[in-house]
């Protein structure tokens, strides 16, 4: 065993020698085996976020009041093209006559109802009726609305439903444009041959008795005529010496009659017109809505303006 040792140290020395000479190749390090990656845990999905609740919609700020008085009435009633059946007289200037170049029924209360009638939507239908059978036809149902200068009384509400005034009105002592014997009421009434020509049942008819006169409404001092007109020819010819008539019915027949006619004195009363309705009648309230609008939007203005100043009933 000995003897062996030398040979063996020769052999590691002449290995030696030979590795020392050899070029040196970098040996690669060992590549550590991948290790198999790990599946990452499925991260669940995040709940979707819950839908915040809906906020309710804020209200929306309330609307002022409108005053009871104001236009709320500016959303009018729609009568669906329903036909209204109106009546009047054709003989009370400018709010109902026949206009005498035209030959046409014309007025401030025709206006004034056809203009509602186009705010309600619905269709009038026109008749005529004398003064002393219209408030009977209008409570029997024969028509559904009548006008005629028709004065606003506890008496009459008894028998139709009017309207809200549409004209507020006094009465002025018409006369021949030379009259002298008298200037007022009380000069008239002194002397007793002085006539008043009138119309039964009518506001004229009883400011005669009761303002001028002596309060008996079968004084023979009152001559009645079917029609105001009437009244007014009667006055003109002589046959009777007053008439007693509302300013703007005066102005029209002043203007019919220009250097015939006068009027002296001061006001006697004051009264408010109204349209008439059968009793009950659901006609009323979109009525007085259409006119609350037509107040406030100038339109009754613009038909006095009209009627009882620009008309001219002389004119051809």
């Amino acid at each position: 065993m000995k003897k062996g040792l030398p040979f063996v140290a020769l052999l590691i020395l002449v290995s030696l020698v030979m590795t020392a000479c050899m070029p040196l190749v970098p040996v690669p390090a060992p590549v550590a085996a991948e290790p198999t990656p790990v599946a990452e845990p499925t991260v669940a999905a995040e709940p979707a976020p819950a839908a915040e609740p809906t906020a309710a919609a804020e209200p929306a700020a309330p609307e002022p009041e409108t005053p009871a008085d104001a236009a709320k009435t500016l959303r009018l009633p729609n009568l669906g093209g329903q036909v209204v059946r109106a009546v009047t007289e054709n003989a009370y200037p400018p709010l109902n006559f026949v206009d005498p170049v035209t030959g046409k029924a014309v007025g401030w209360e025709y206006e004034a109802v056809n203009e509602i009638c186009r705010r309600l939507n619905c269709v009038v239908a026109w008749s005529t009726v004398s003064w002393d059978a219209m408030i009977q036809a209008v409570q029997d149902g024969q028509f559904d609305v009548g006008m005629d200068g028709i004065t606003i009384t506890a008496e009459r509400a008894t028998q139709v439903d009017f309207s809200a005034p549409y004209l507020v009105s006094q009465q002025y002592m018409l006369v021949r444009a030379d009259e002298t014997r008298f200037t007022d009421a009380a000069t008239f009434a002194a002397d007793e041959g002085l006539l008043i020509g009138s119309q039964a049942g009518t506001t004229n008819f009883y400011v005669a008795v009761y303002e001028v006169l002596d309060g008996d409404e079968q004084n023979p001092r009152i001559k009645l005529f079917e029609t105001f007109g009437a009244a007014v020819q009667a006055l003109l010819a002589g046959d009777v010496d007053l008439v007693l008539m509302d300013a703007a019915s005066s102005r029209g027949y002043i203007g019919a009659n220009p250097d015939r006619l006068k009027l002296v004195g001061e006001p006697l009363g004051t009264e408010e017109f109204g349209f008439i309705f059968t009793p009950n009648s659901p006609l009323v309230e979109p009525f007085n809505a259409a006119l609350a609008t037509m107040k406030a939007d100038g339109f009754i203005d613009h038909l006095n303006t009209r009627w009882f100043f620009m008309y001219d009933p002389a004119a051809e």
